[in-house]
């Protein structure tokens, strides 16, 4: 059990444990056949294309509600929309809103860091002082960067410290998770602090020993694994559930069904307790070359004299591509949150700066159907309305350049196979939770004239009913999230077909109704009403 990984490693799993790999198969993000437009007066056009009432009865969504906006790219005319200012959960499509948030408010350059510090003087090789780890927020330190950052210690000459060993992550407010009503070991859903290592997660690994088992949680790297303490995982003679979790005695303990184990294998489980986290590989990384730290001690707002080392993340535009295409959740939420406490002087938490970030949509990008609880979409309780979103991203685009950071859609035939040389190219961001599903981002069709939509789909009153014990892979989600996919695709279709030359009449489907969204109990009320 010593495999070394990679950051690249960090982020395919994140997507292959994340709510959007868990609820539909790779084919169901894109159309499924050629989506090349018909010209105007072409002979071999066939029938015109099912209306959007069609389409949405053949996808079978039960109670589900769906609204969609598709604007042209060049006018901003709104082309088409069906229940366009209904209120309906974004899923992950909110981290596109998040992703203009910081792009706007912090800037493409702008570069997250995580430094070291004393607080007395090196004389001789030693720290008369405390040494102070000062994280600034960054999504993307993993154990490698950490090391890089140990190594600073040896460059200074530090070989015995007098003081205390400090890690500061009160940069940015912690939460134990990002939404409550998450199973407790799913690894989207980990802890947020202003210093955060391996996007929040410990690797569980499990082989079988004779009768029992040998366990690990470990913090991994390229280089191989550091074992940690404040992570703590025993096997238990039960019958389930197969994880528990208990913050006991200043660490994570967790348990796990003996019987769901097998000969052996791994998985990621979420961190609560960042700053030790970050605090004890660092304690690890330091004694390999040779210096004894102390245990590492939490505090906040420290005085330091005397800077030793820094190592700085990915400029926020790469950032932000890696987020949006492999929706990473604690990226999402520590750009939010280190934009709103750059815009006010202050994030108190994940939903205040929630609600600054809606502030700033109705400011800077003038929607009005926006509620969102947190950045990332992982919270169930956001609303956003199609209208808004399509307008967002509209507006993202001309000031932010934003297209070039979303994911390219691959376009398939009507067997999920990739089609080559296809027409259109559409960039956007996937959105999916337990019976929700949601996608917005850009069409660029053969005229050169583009499309720019988004398209929510929720049955809140099936999602609410699952209990959050069974919410990692509930009965008929895959099901319903695949139908609520090929529906987006055929909207998809039917705008390429309409507007190939990105024109149409005033609209199609009229927007002009009252916003609304749906409670969990089903009933549909102005959307205003249910803001939180």
């Amino acid at each position: 059990m010593n495999r070394g990984h990679s950051r690249r490693h960090f982020l395919l799993s994140l997507a292959a444990t994340g709510l959007a790999s868990a609820a539909a198969p790779a084919f169901a993000e894109a159309p499924t056949r050629s989506l090349r437009p018909f010209g105007r007066g072409d002979k071999r056009a066939g029938p015109a294309p099912d209306s959007p009432e069609a389409l949405i009865d053949k996808a079978r969504l039960g109670d589900g509600l769906v609204g969609f906006a598709v604007l042209s790219a060049t006018t901003g005319q709104l082309l088409e929309s069906h229940r366009g200012t209904l209120g309906l959960p974004p899923a992950s499509v909110a981290k596109s809103l998040t992703a203009s948030y910081g792009l706007d408010v912090l800037g493409p350059d702008y570069r997250f860091s995580t430094e070291l510090w004393t607080t007395g003087a090196i004389v001789g090789g030693e720290l008369r002082g405390d040494l102070v780890l000062v994280g600034g927020g960054d999504p993307t330190l993993d154990t490698d960067g950490l090391a890089t950052l140990a190594r600073s210690l040896e460059e200074v000459g530090i070989k015995s410290i007098t003081g205390r060993f400090i890690v500061d992550g009160g940069v940015l407010p912690y939460a134990p998770v990002i939404d409550t009503e998450q199973p407790d070991h799913v690894a989207y859903n980990p802890a947020v602090a202003g210093i955060n290592l391996n996007y929040n997660r410990v690797s569980f690994e499990w082989e079988r020993k004779g009768d029992g088992y040998e366990v690990s949680m470990d913090a991994p790297s390229m280089a191989g694994r550091q074992g940690v303490r404040m992570a703590h995982m025993a096997v238990a003679d039960r019958n389930g559930p197969i994880y528990t979790y208990e913050d006991l005695n200043g660490r994570d303990e967790w348990s796990v069904a003996k019987h769901a184990l097998g000969s052996g294998g791994s998985r990621w489980l979420p961190v609560r307790k960042p700053e030790l986290y970050v605090g004890e590989v660092f304690q690890a990384l330091a004694g390999a070359k040779g210096l004894q730290l102390p245990e590492p001690v939490i505090e906040h707002g420290v005085e330091t004299v005397d800077f030793i080392g820094r190592i700085e993340s990915e400029p926020l535009h790469v950032v932000l591509k890696e987020m949006l295409k492999y929706s990473t959740n604690l990226t999402a939420e520590l750009v939010g949150l280190t934009a709103t406490r750059k815009r006010l002087g202050h994030a108190l938490s994940i939903k205040h700066s929630a609600e600054e970030m809606n502030s700033w949509a109705r400011e800077s990008m003038g929607l009005t159907h926006v509620a969102m609880v947190d950045h990332s979409g992982l919270g169930g309780d956001s609303r956003v309305a199609a209208a808004d979103v399509a307008s967002a991203v509209l507006q993202a685009e001309r000031r932010l350049n934003l297209k070039p950071l979303m994911k390219p859609i691959t376009v398939l035939d009507n067997r999920g196979r990739p089609v080559k040389n296809a027409s259109i190219e559409v960039h956007a961001k996937t959105g999916t939770l337990n019976f929700v599903s949601g996608l917005a981002g850009y069409v660029d069709q053969p005229s050169g004239e583009g499309l720019v939509f988004a398209i929510f789909c929720g049955d809140v009153p099936r999602r609410d009913a699952i209990p959050i014990e069974a919410r990692e892979r509930p009965p008929g989600m895959l099901a319903w999230n695949t139908r609520a996919k090929m529906l987006q695709q055929d909207l998809i279709r039917r705008w390429t077909t309409l507007f190939p030359e990105g024109k149409g009449p005033e609209t199609v489907a009229s927007s002009k109704v009252t916003p609304t969204t749906q409670t969990s109990s089903g009933t549909v009320v102005p959307v205003e009403a249910t803001a939180p």
